[in-house]
C-alpha cells in the first residue's frame, strides 16, 4: 500500500541482482535460509497511485532485464490540524531560498545508496521512549492550509531526552534545518536510512560509525513544532515509510 514496503522474491542467482523502483535502486538481500536465492525490500511512496501499474525492473548478471508487477492496495490515512507560527506557513522570500536550498540537500542525502553495506538487521528499535503522538501519512492542515503528509512517526518525550540510533549505521548528515530543526541522518546500508529531527542538541557528527543504542543526540522542540517531541523517519530506496513496519513490538 501507499507508504508500505513490498518484499518480491526475485528466485536464484549467482550473484546479488540489482533492482530498481520508480527510477531508483532498491534494496536486494539474500533471502533468510534460503543460500542462492534474493528478495527485494521496496519502499512504496505515499503518493503511489494504487489504480496505475507498478513495477519492479530486476537486473541479475548478464540476462535481460525482467519486470515484477506489483499490486497496491488503497490506504486512507487520517488528518490533524495544526497552529503554528505563521513564518513556518507563510515563508518569507529569505526563508523560503533557504528551504529550497536544504530540500534539495536532503533530497540528496536521503537518496544515498550504500551498496557496500547490508544492513545488519531491518528491526529498529525505539530511538525513544514515550508516546507515539502522531502518525506516519497524517495529512496535516497547518492554520488552515494543507500540506504534505507527515513522513515519519512523532514520539512525545521531554526535552533533553536521550535519542539512540535505531540500528548500526554512518552518520550521512548532520544539520540545523528550517523546518527539522537540529537532524541526523543515518545511513545503514542498501538506501536503508532513518531520520532523526527537532533535537536539542546532536551528539555526533558527520561519518560517526554508530552502534545500534548510540546516543546520537536529545529530544527538542527546534524546527516547526508545536512542543518537544522526537520526529523519527525511515526511508527506502529515497522514500520515505511507516517506520511503525520495523519497530520490535
Amino acid at each position: 500500500m501507499p507508504g508500505g514496503v513490498a518484499i518480491v522474491e526475485l528466485g536464484a542467482a549467482a550473484l546479488r541482482p540489482s533492482a530498481r523502483f520508480d527510477g531508483r535502486r532498491v534494496m536486494v538481500l539474500p533471502k533468510p535460509e534460503r543460500p542462492g536465492f534474493w528478495i527485494a525490500v521496496v519502499g512504496i511512496g505515499l503518493a503511489a497511485d494504487p489504480q496505475r501499474r507498478q513495477t519492479l525492473s530486476v537486473l541479475a548478471g548478464e540476462g535481460p532485464v525482467r519486470e515484477i508487477a506489483l499490486a497496491l492496495e488503497p490506504k486512507r490515512y487520517a488528518e490533524q490540524r495544526l497552529k503554528v507560527p505563521r513564518r513556518h506557513v507563510e515563508l518569507s522570500p529569505q526563508d523560503m531560498a533557504r528551504y529550497e536550498r536544504e530540500r534539495v540537500h536532503l533530497a540528496d542525502v536521503s537518496s544515498r545508496f550504500t551498496a557496500s553495506r547490508e544492513p545488519a538487521t531491518l528491526l529498529l528499535a525505539s530511538p525513544t521512549e514515550g508516546p507515539h503522538s502522531s502518525s506516519f501519512g497524517l495529512r496535516r492542515i497547518f492554520n488552515g492550509e494543507k500540506r504534505n503528509p507527515h513522513s515519519g512517526m512523532d514520539i512525545a518525550a521531554p526535552a533533553g531526552t536521550p535519542v539512540v540510533a535505531a540500528a548500526a549505521g554512518t552518520v550521512a548528515d548532520t544539520g540545523d534545518y528550517f523546518f527539522n530543526g537540529n537532524t541526523v541522518i543515518v545511513d545503514h546500508g542498501q538506501g536503508f536510512l532513518t531520520l532523526y529531527c527537532h533535537l536539542s542538541a546532536i551528539e555526533t557528527s558527520v561519518g560517526a560509525n554508530v552502534g545500534a543504542g548510540a546516543q546520537i543526540g536529545r529530544v527538542g522542540a527546534t524546527g516547526r513544532v508545536t512542543g518537544a517531541h522526537l520526529h523519527f523517519s525511515v526511508y527506502l530506496n529515497a522514500t520515505p515509510v511507516d517506520p511503525a513496519l520495523f519497530l520490535a513490538q
